[in-house]
C-alpha cells in the first residue's frame, strides 16, 4: 500500500516524460535489501564537451570593468557567467563540483591551485563519490593566479587542466587575482567572460548572460527520485534535491538515515507522511526562482509536524516558505573560515560557506527567530522555529571542504527525526518501520537526467526557447 501511494504517477508525472523510454526500465536489478546498499551505478554519458588542453592566450573580461590577459590551461571554450571569488586554501575538487557554483566563474584567491591534482571518481561504502560533491565539474569557468601543471598526491589521477579540458570548462592562469578580487569586493559580484584564443572585442559586451535570470536549480536537480540506503539505522528522510552535495547525503546516511531524493519541485507534502524527516539541500542561484518548492514547503508546514532542516539554498527556501524575504549580498560569502555565532548558546563556529543570497531576518514571522549570525558582516546564518523541529543554516555543516565545527547539527536534526518516528509508531502502529525493499530496488541510485554544465555562453545559444521548453516539460 505504501509503495502504490508513494509512486503514484500523478505525483511526479510533471517531472518525467512518459513518452520517452525510461532508462530505469533498462537497468538490471539484483535482489533488494535494506541491510546493505544496492550499488549505485552512475550514468556514463559520452564526454561531448571535452577538448584538448588549451595553452592559448586567454582573456578574462568583467563587464563594464577591467580586462585581464592570461594563459588558458583548460578547455578551448568561450563562456560567460557571474564572477565570484573564494578564499578557500584547499578543497578545489570539492568546490568545483559543488552544484551551487553552476553558472559562475570561480576566482581563487589562493595563489597556487592544482598542486595536488584531481582524484579519481572512487565511491565509498554508501556508493557516494568519495572526493567530489557531484559527478561533474559545475563551475562555468576557473580563474587562478598560478596553476600547478605538475601535481603530487597519492589520490591524484590527472591534473586540474586535464580535468577542466575533459569537462569542457575553460580555465585561465597568469592573471592578477588580487586585482580581480579587489574589484569584485568594491563593485560586487559581476558578469564576466572567458575568451580563449581571441582578442577582446568590446562589442561582445552585449553577449554577457546573467545566470541569476535563469532557474539554475532546474538544471542541477534530479529529474526523478533516487534512493541511498543506510545499513546502520531505520530512519527514512526525504531530501528535496536543489543541487545536493554528496557529503550532505553521506552525513545523513552515515548517521543511520536512508534518504530518498526528490526533484526540487516535487509536491513533497503529498508523500511526507511516509517519511521521518524532510531535508532541503543546497543549490545555485536566486531562491525566488523556486516558487513551486516554496509553495510545497508552505503546504508541508501547514499539514505536518515532521522535522525539517535546510542548508544554504534550502535554508533560504525555508525562510521564503515561512513568509520572510531574501536579499542578494554584494559579493557573498565563499570560504572555509567564516565565524558564525550560535545565538542560542553564545558559541562561535568556524564554518564553510558558499552563497550569494541571505535571509532578511527583519521579515521573519513572530514564530521564528534568528539562529546563527555571521560575525564578519552580520548577515544571517540560520533560522529556527520557536516551537517546532524546523531550522535552517546558511553555512555548510557538512563542509567538504572546510571545518567540521558545526557537523553536530546533523545529529540535532536526526534526534528530532527519531523522536518524530517514535511518536508516529504510537499514533500509526501500522506504519512501516523501514523503507520498502521493493521501493529501494525500483528507484535509481544516482541523480537522474542532470546535464553537465555547458557555461552561460551555451545557455545563451539555447535561449529563452530552451527555458520555455524545459518549463513546459
Amino acid at each position: 500500500m505504501m509503495l502504490s501511494r508513494f509512486l503514484r504517477p500523478s505525483l511526479f508525472a510533471h517531472t518525467l516524460n512518459f513518452k520517452r523510454p525510461l532508462a530505469l526500465a533498462k537497468q538490471t536489478r539484483s535482489l533488494a535489501t535494506v541491510d546493505g546498499n544496492t550499488p549505485r551505478v552512475p550514468p556514463n554519458p559520452p564526454r561531448t564537451r571535452a577538448t584538448p588542453v588549451s595553452h592559448d592566450r586567454a582573456t578574462f573580461t568583467i563587464r563594464d570593468g577591467p580586462v585581464f590577459n592570461g594563459k588558458s590551461f583548460g578547455a578551448k571554450s568561450n563562456i560567460s557567467g557571474e564572477a565570484v571569488f573564494t578564499t578557500s586554501l584547499v578543497g578545489y575538487p570539492e568546490s568545483l563540483t559543488d552544484p551551487s557554483y553552476r553558472g559562475q566563474i570561480l576566482v581563487f584567491t589562493q595563489p597556487l591551485i592544482g598542486n595536488y591534482g584531481i582524484p579519481s571518481d572512487a565511491r565509498d561504502e554508501h556508493g557516494l563519490l568519495r572526493y567530489f560533491e557531484s559527478p561533474n565539474l559545475q563551475a562555468a569557468g576557473v580563474v587562478v593566479a598560478d596553476v600547478a601543471e605538475q601535481y603530487s598526491h597519492w589520490t591524484a589521477v590527472k591534473s586540474l587542466g586535464e580535468w577542466c579540458a575533459e569537462e569542457g570548462v575553460p580555465a585561465v592562469s597568469g592573471v592578477d587575482t588580487r586585482a580581480i578580487v579587489t574589484y569584485l569586493r568594491e563593485q560586487g559580484s559581476s558578469l564576466a567572460r572567458i575568451t580563449i584564443g581571441e582578442e577582446y572585442d568590446a562589442d561582445q559586451d552585449e553577449a554577457f548572460v546573467d545566470p541569476e535570470q535563469i532557474n539554475l536549480v532546474r538544471k542541477v536537480s534530479t529529474k526523478a527520485p533516487f534512493h541511498v540506503s543506510s545499513a546502520s539505522g531505520s530512519s527514512h528522510v526525504a531530501v528535496i534535491d536543489c543541487g545536493v552535495k554528496e557529503n550532505i547525503l553521506r552525513s545523513l546516511v552515515g548517521r543511520g538515515a536512508s534518504v530518498t531524493c526528490f526533484p526540487y519541485d516535487y509536491p513533497i507534502h503529498k508523500v511526507a507522511h511516509h517519511f521521518d524527516g524532510v531535508f532541503i539541500s543546497n543549490g545555485p542561484g536566486d531562491p525566488t526562482h523556486c516558487q513551486d518548492t516554496v509553495y510545497h514547503l508552505q503546504r508541508l508546514m501547514e499539514s505536518s509536524q515532521i522535522p525539517i532542516m535546510g542548508i544554504c539554498l534550502g535554508h533560504q527556501l525555508l525562510a521564503l516558505a515561512s513568509g520572510a524575504r531574501t536579499i542578494k549580498l554584494k559579493y557573498g560569502n565563499r570560504a572555509h573560515n567564516i565565524p558564525a555565532l550560535d545565538l542560542t548558546t553564545g558559541r562561535c563556529h568556524i564554518t564553510s560557506q558558499n552563497h550569494g543570497y541571505a535571509v532578511d531576518t527583519s521579515t521573519l514571522p513572530a514564530d521564528w527567530k534568528e539562529y546563527f549570525v555571521n560575525l564578519n558582516d552580520s548577515s544571517n546564518e540560520g533560522i529556527i522555529h520557536k516551537s517546532r523541529p524546523i531550522f535552517g543554516t546558511q553555512f555548510h555543516p557538512e563542509a567538504r571542504g572546510g571545518p567540521l565545527d558545526s557537523s553536530y547539527l546533523f545529529d540535532t536534526y536526526l534526534e528530532s527525526v527519531g523522536r518524530y518516528k517514535r511518536n508516529q509508531a504510537v499514533l500509526r502502529p501500522m506504519r512501516e518501520e523501514r523503507p520498502s525493499p521493493l521501493l529501494v530496488d525500483l528507484l535509481a541510485k544516482e541523480r537522474v537526467g542532470v546535464v553537465p554544465t555547458t557555461g552561460m555562453e551555451n545557455l545563451l545559444r539555447m535561449g529563452n526557447a530552451g527555458e520555455e521548453a524545459a518549463r513546459a516539460a
